[in-house]
């Protein structure tokens, strides 16, 4: 008989336990190792990010979450061309290609009306983009997603700067999960994890007095439709895509108020912050990282870039990536106040330097990017393996993270705890 792999070997535990594994890791950050590590969710938002990130969990031994928005993968292919069945293939295919020996748990992430770029773009009804939310964690749940992220936090039929009301936060995520748990009983699949809040400061769960009213209604409500309660709670700890703050001291009052609701906080924005170590010491649960992946990308791209031109090459790489990042208009919502108006060329070289490279993860499948870019991968290719090169750089940044949270060998810790994992109350910890 084969032997049983280490995925393996956790998975049965957790289903020892009753529980499904990424819930099982969650209690047990909530009880015996709380406060020392916390789950990394990388966003899928390239081919490149993609394998790295399976080869740093490789490498580290550590299990894997991966956080995809509508916006990345979704039934019409999101901007990397995935439906959530083609990333579920590619990922299976280069796990096995690599040997990777840890659980691997796709996510999705912010699912909720309006929260995908073309809902709000085209001023999609309500009845509209919720059913195709519908039709998205349908779509999750058949790929075999282990996770969904419910976040309801948008409504733009109210006026700009107005919150959602609480109450109509939690119907809504109520209304979410159970079309999701609906469908994956009627087609036999195994539970799943949930994620619910936000960070985005326009979803109105900002002050701990909402957070701590959406939770408390938001637990009344689940079991009152025997509803499983979630497993990560987001929340903003002081993070956004350009800076590098994180506020262990708020991350700890959320952290005591999800507790309460048997979950963790998960951060977003964790990209570039300045010390993330402190993430396990905060007791943050889970944090995603994305946009910062994709810098590292383009900067790998930028050096084959600049050895291309030292070999008296040009590929015409970088002009195309900078016309696809403005063609795509992406970049305006990442305009400051001072900002509004200007054309992009009007904008400083530095915050043109900055949108092409946050904007980048959008249109790296853009016919003229993607052409232009194996172009610059022959031209370098006497000299260096390209993508070999940038798969490594962005590998490394992947590993940074892991050994800030303190997941290298963390699948041996789980075995070691698993067999120990009672099924407490929601309290434990």
């Amino acid at each position: 008989m084969p032997v049983p792999t280490t995925t393996d070997r956790l998975a049965a535990r957790a289903d020892a336990a009753g529980l499904p594994l990424l819930t099982a890791m969650v209690r047990l950050l909530r009880g015996p190792l709380a406060g020392r590590h916390t789950l990394l969710a990388v966003c899928p938002n390239s081919d490149a990010v993609t394998r790295a990130a399976l080869r740093a969990a490789r490498a580290a031994d550590a299990p894997l979450l991966y956080a995809a928005t509508l916006n990345q993968v979704d039934t019409d292919g999101g901007y990397t061309g995935w439906t959530p069945q083609q990333l579920a293939a590619f990922v299976d295919d280069q796990a096995e290609r690599l040997g990777v020996d840890s659980p691997v748990l796709l996510c999705l992430d912010h699912g909720g009306p309006w929260k995908k770029d073309v809902h709000a773009i085209e001023d999609w009804s309500y009845e509209a983009t919720l059913a195709a939310v519908k039709d998205s964690l349908t779509a999750c749940i058949d790929a075999g997603y282990r996770l969904l992220h419910i976040d309801p936090t948008v409504d733009r039929r109210l006026p700009p700067g107005t919150p959602v009301p609480v109450e109509d936060i939690v119907t809504r995520t109520v209304e979410l999960m159970q079309h999701a748990e609906a469908h994956r009983r009627a087609v036999g699949a195994p539970p799943l994890a949930y994620e619910v809040g936000t960070e985005e400061v326009g979803g109105g769960l900002q002050t701990e007095q909402r957070v701590g009213a959406f939770l408390k209604q938001l637990a009344t409500a689940l079991d009152a439709h025997d509803l499983p309660h979630p497993d990560f709670v987001v929340g903003d700890v002081g993070t956004a895509l350009d800076t590098t703050h994180f506020n262990p001291v708020q991350a700890r009052r959320l952290t005591a108020r999800a507790r309460r609701l048997g979950a963790l906080i998960k951060g977003h924005y964790t990209d570039g912050v300045a010390h993330p170590e402190a993430y396990p010491l905060a007791g943050m649960g889970g944090a995603n990282v994305g946009p910062g992946f994709s810098a590292v990308e383009y900067d790998a791209l930028m050096d084959l870039v600049r050895l291309e031109r030292r070999l008296g090459q040009r590929s015409g790489f970088p002009d195309a990536l900078r016309t696809a990042v403005i063609d795509s208009g992406r970049w305006e919502k990442w305009r400051h106040p001072e900002e509004q108006g200007l054309t992009f060329e009007e904008l400083s070289s530095a915050r043109q330097d900055w949108l092409v490279k946050t904007g980048s993860r959008y249109v790296w499948t853009r016919p003229a990017v993607a052409e232009t870019r194996q172009q610059l991968y022959a031209n370098v290719a006497p000299y260096r393996n390209a993508d070999a090169y940038v798969v490594w750089r962005i590998e490394q940044q992947v590993m940074h993270y892991l050994h800030a949270f303190n997941l290298v060998g963390f699948n041996q810790v789980l075995l070691e705890h698993l067999p120990t994992l009672a099924d407490g109350d929601r309290e434990t910890g």
